[in-house]
Protein backbone atom coordinates (compact mmCIF):
# COMPACT_ATOMS: atom_id res chain seq x y z
CA UNK A 1 0.00 0.00 0.00
CA UNK A 2 1.19 3.50 -0.98
CA UNK A 3 1.97 5.57 1.75
CA UNK A 4 -0.18 8.64 2.17
CA UNK A 5 1.24 11.99 0.94
CA UNK A 6 1.14 14.75 2.68
CA UNK A 7 0.18 18.15 1.28
CA UNK A 8 3.76 19.67 1.92
CA UNK A 9 5.54 16.81 0.53
CA UNK A 10 3.38 16.61 -2.22
CA UNK A 11 5.30 19.71 -4.22
CA UNK A 12 8.63 18.07 -3.81
CA UNK A 13 10.39 15.32 -2.61
CA UNK A 14 12.60 15.03 0.07
CA UNK A 15 15.96 15.09 -0.29
CA UNK A 16 17.42 12.42 2.03
CA UNK A 17 20.80 11.43 3.35
CA UNK A 18 21.72 7.67 4.04
CA UNK A 19 24.53 7.16 7.01
CA UNK A 20 24.85 3.81 7.91
CA UNK A 21 28.02 1.41 8.12
CA UNK A 22 26.62 -1.46 6.34
CA UNK A 23 26.43 -1.56 3.14
CA UNK A 24 23.57 -3.69 1.96
CA UNK A 25 21.23 -1.54 4.33
CA UNK A 26 22.43 1.95 2.20
CA UNK A 27 21.78 0.35 -0.62
CA UNK A 28 18.32 -1.16 0.38
CA UNK A 29 17.31 2.29 1.50
CA UNK A 30 18.17 4.20 -1.37
CA UNK A 31 16.00 1.69 -3.56
CA UNK A 32 13.56 1.84 -1.31
CA UNK A 33 12.96 5.40 -0.73
CA UNK A 34 13.95 6.01 -4.94
CA UNK A 35 11.17 3.54 -5.80
CA UNK A 36 8.83 5.73 -3.62
CA UNK A 37 9.66 9.23 -5.03
CA UNK A 38 11.99 10.44 -2.87
CA UNK A 39 15.27 11.45 -3.15
CA UNK A 40 18.57 10.03 -1.92
CA UNK A 41 21.57 12.59 -2.39
CA UNK A 42 24.20 10.73 -0.89
CA UNK A 43 25.26 8.08 1.39
CA UNK A 44 28.09 7.43 4.27
CA UNK A 45 29.44 4.96 5.97
CA UNK A 46 30.45 6.56 9.19
CA UNK A 47 29.18 9.59 11.16
CA UNK A 48 32.21 11.56 9.76
CA UNK A 49 31.29 11.15 6.53
CA UNK A 50 27.50 12.04 7.36
CA UNK A 51 28.56 15.17 9.12
CA UNK A 52 30.32 16.27 6.10
CA UNK A 53 27.83 15.27 3.57
CA UNK A 54 25.28 16.97 5.10
CA UNK A 55 27.27 20.43 4.92
CA UNK A 56 28.04 19.67 1.39
CA UNK A 57 24.57 18.30 0.01
CA UNK A 58 22.01 19.97 1.93
CA UNK A 59 19.44 17.21 2.57
CA UNK A 60 16.41 17.76 4.04
CA UNK A 61 16.46 14.59 5.86
CA UNK A 62 19.46 12.15 7.51
CA UNK A 63 18.74 8.44 7.84
CA UNK A 64 20.89 7.99 10.73
CA UNK A 65 22.41 4.53 12.08
CA UNK A 66 23.93 4.93 16.37
CA UNK A 67 26.80 2.56 16.06
CA UNK A 68 28.85 3.22 12.97
CA UNK A 69 33.08 3.22 13.40
CA UNK A 70 35.05 6.07 14.08
CA UNK A 71 32.68 9.14 14.94
CA UNK A 72 29.03 7.13 15.68
CA UNK A 73 25.58 8.53 14.61
CA UNK A 74 24.96 10.45 18.14
CA UNK A 75 28.11 12.78 17.80
CA UNK A 76 27.02 13.16 14.42
CA UNK A 77 23.30 14.13 14.74
CA UNK A 78 24.50 16.85 17.44
CA UNK A 79 27.28 18.05 14.91
CA UNK A 80 24.79 17.96 12.22
CA UNK A 81 22.10 19.86 13.61
CA UNK A 82 24.60 22.15 15.40
CA UNK A 83 25.59 23.38 11.69
CA UNK A 84 22.06 23.02 9.88
CA UNK A 85 19.67 23.43 12.00
CA UNK A 86 16.97 22.73 9.33
CA UNK A 87 17.88 19.25 8.91
CA UNK A 88 15.76 16.76 10.63
CA UNK A 89 17.46 13.47 11.47
CA UNK A 90 15.80 10.23 11.70
CA UNK A 91 17.49 7.36 13.82
CA UNK A 92 17.66 3.76 12.62
CA UNK A 93 18.40 1.67 15.25
CA UNK A 94 17.73 -2.36 15.77
CA UNK A 95 16.85 -1.93 19.57
CA UNK A 96 13.13 0.28 20.74
CA UNK A 97 15.15 0.90 23.87
CA UNK A 98 18.56 2.19 23.60
CA UNK A 99 19.71 4.82 25.47
CA UNK A 100 21.91 6.72 22.88
CA UNK A 101 18.15 7.07 20.71
CA UNK A 102 16.93 8.81 23.75
CA UNK A 103 20.37 10.64 23.76
CA UNK A 104 19.58 11.78 20.09
CA UNK A 105 16.04 12.43 21.40
CA UNK A 106 17.75 15.07 23.44
CA UNK A 107 20.03 16.54 21.08
CA UNK A 108 17.13 17.27 18.56
CA UNK A 109 16.62 13.87 16.44
CA UNK A 110 13.11 13.98 15.49
CA UNK A 111 12.41 10.19 15.83
CA UNK A 112 13.28 6.82 14.93
CA UNK A 113 12.98 3.60 13.40
CA UNK A 114 13.80 0.17 13.99
CA UNK A 115 15.29 -1.34 11.05
CA UNK A 116 13.18 -3.84 10.49
CA UNK A 117 10.58 -1.07 9.03
CA UNK A 118 8.28 -1.62 6.61
CA UNK A 119 9.16 -0.02 3.09
CA UNK A 120 6.08 1.83 3.06
CA UNK A 121 6.33 2.87 6.76
CA UNK A 122 9.91 3.80 5.39
CA UNK A 123 8.93 6.10 3.04
CA UNK A 124 6.02 7.70 5.06
CA UNK A 125 8.39 8.22 7.99
CA UNK A 126 10.86 10.33 5.84
CA UNK A 127 7.97 12.58 4.48
CA UNK A 128 6.46 13.10 7.60
CA UNK A 129 9.43 14.58 9.38
CA UNK A 130 10.24 16.59 6.00
CA UNK A 131 6.89 18.49 7.16
CA UNK A 132 8.71 19.11 10.67
CA UNK A 133 6.79 16.83 12.03
CA UNK A 134 8.11 14.39 14.52
CA UNK A 135 8.28 10.29 14.16
CA UNK A 136 7.13 9.00 17.67
CA UNK A 137 5.58 5.60 18.76
CA UNK A 138 3.99 7.13 22.20
CA UNK A 139 4.15 3.79 23.86
CA UNK A 140 7.90 3.32 22.79
CA UNK A 141 9.00 6.90 23.26
CA UNK A 142 7.73 7.24 26.97
CA UNK A 143 9.45 3.99 27.60
CA UNK A 144 12.89 5.19 26.50
CA UNK A 145 12.31 8.72 28.36
CA UNK A 146 11.15 7.00 31.85
CA UNK A 147 14.20 4.45 31.23
CA UNK A 148 16.56 6.66 30.54
CA UNK A 149 15.62 10.63 31.37
CA UNK A 150 17.63 12.10 34.11
CA UNK A 151 16.06 15.21 36.25
CA UNK A 152 18.46 18.20 36.28
CA UNK A 153 20.03 18.72 39.50
CA UNK A 154 20.01 23.00 38.75
CA UNK A 155 16.95 23.00 40.99
CA UNK A 156 14.78 26.68 40.12
CA UNK A 157 16.82 26.92 37.09
CA UNK A 158 14.64 24.10 35.69
CA UNK A 159 11.32 25.52 36.48
CA UNK A 160 12.06 28.99 34.86
CA UNK A 161 11.86 27.70 31.57
CA UNK A 162 8.67 26.63 32.43
CA UNK A 163 7.57 30.28 33.62
CA UNK A 164 6.08 31.47 30.30
CA UNK A 165 3.68 28.74 29.97
CA UNK A 166 0.02 29.44 30.97
CA UNK A 167 -1.89 26.90 33.14
CA UNK A 168 -3.12 25.31 30.17
CA UNK A 169 0.03 24.90 28.35
CA UNK A 170 1.56 23.57 31.29
CA UNK A 171 -1.20 20.94 31.03
CA UNK A 172 -1.15 20.28 27.36
CA UNK A 173 2.67 19.92 27.51
CA UNK A 174 2.38 17.61 30.50
CA UNK A 175 0.01 14.79 28.31
CA UNK A 176 2.47 15.03 25.56
CA UNK A 177 4.94 14.44 27.69
CA UNK A 178 3.13 11.16 28.55
CA UNK A 179 2.74 10.71 24.44
CA UNK A 180 -0.73 11.42 23.27
CA UNK A 181 -1.42 12.74 20.19
CA UNK A 182 -2.96 15.46 19.49
CA UNK A 183 -6.69 13.53 18.71
CA UNK A 184 -6.37 12.57 22.35
CA UNK A 185 -5.27 15.95 23.90
CA UNK A 186 -8.62 17.15 22.29
CA UNK A 187 -10.65 14.09 23.75
CA UNK A 188 -8.91 14.15 27.21
CA UNK A 189 -9.59 18.35 27.48
CA UNK A 190 -12.71 18.65 25.83
CA UNK A 191 -10.76 20.58 22.98
CA UNK A 192 -10.85 21.06 19.33
CA UNK A 193 -8.11 19.43 17.73
CA UNK A 194 -7.30 22.94 16.22
CA UNK A 195 -7.30 24.76 20.22
CA UNK A 196 -4.86 21.72 20.90
CA UNK A 197 -2.94 22.50 17.86
CA UNK A 198 -2.36 26.20 18.74
CA UNK A 199 -1.78 25.34 22.30
CA UNK A 200 1.46 22.63 21.09
CA UNK A 201 2.76 25.46 18.29
CA UNK A 202 2.91 28.08 21.25
CA UNK A 203 4.64 26.00 23.48
CA UNK A 204 7.44 25.16 20.80
CA UNK A 205 7.40 28.80 19.97
CA UNK A 206 8.18 30.18 23.86
CA UNK A 207 10.38 27.06 24.60
CA UNK A 208 12.33 26.81 21.57
CA UNK A 209 11.23 23.37 20.82
CA UNK A 210 11.60 22.00 17.05
CA UNK A 211 9.13 19.22 17.91
CA UNK A 212 7.25 16.91 19.59
CA UNK A 213 10.08 14.60 20.58
CA UNK A 214 11.90 17.92 22.16
CA UNK A 215 8.64 18.50 24.34
CA UNK A 216 8.72 14.48 25.41
CA UNK A 217 12.53 15.34 26.92
CA UNK A 218 11.75 17.98 28.41
CA UNK A 219 8.65 17.06 30.03
CA UNK A 220 10.92 14.31 31.65
CA UNK A 221 13.66 16.34 32.82
CA UNK A 222 11.86 19.58 34.19
CA UNK A 223 9.79 16.86 36.35
CA UNK A 224 6.53 17.99 35.07
CA UNK A 225 6.22 14.35 33.76
CA UNK A 226 7.83 11.48 36.31
CA UNK A 227 8.74 8.08 35.37
CA UNK A 228 5.38 5.72 35.81
CA UNK A 229 2.51 8.09 35.13
CA UNK A 230 0.79 7.51 32.18
CA UNK A 231 -1.51 9.04 29.68
CA UNK A 232 -5.04 10.27 30.61
CA UNK A 233 -3.67 11.59 34.47
CA UNK A 234 -3.33 15.50 34.47
CA UNK A 235 -0.62 17.50 36.31
CA UNK A 236 -1.27 18.74 39.39
CA UNK A 237 -3.37 22.54 39.33
CA UNK A 238 -0.60 25.36 39.72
Amino acid sequence: MTPPVTPAAAGRAPRVLVADDQTLIRTGFRLILTARGIDVVGEAADGAEAVAAARELRPDVVLMDIRMPNTDGLEATRRILEHTPDCRVLILTTFDLDRYVYAALSLGASGFLLKDVTPEHLAAAVRLVDTGDALLAPSITRRLVERFASPSACGPAVHADLSALTPRELEVLSLLGRGLSNAELAAELTLSEATVKSHVARIFAKLSLRDRAQAVVLAYETELVRPGESGGRRPPAP
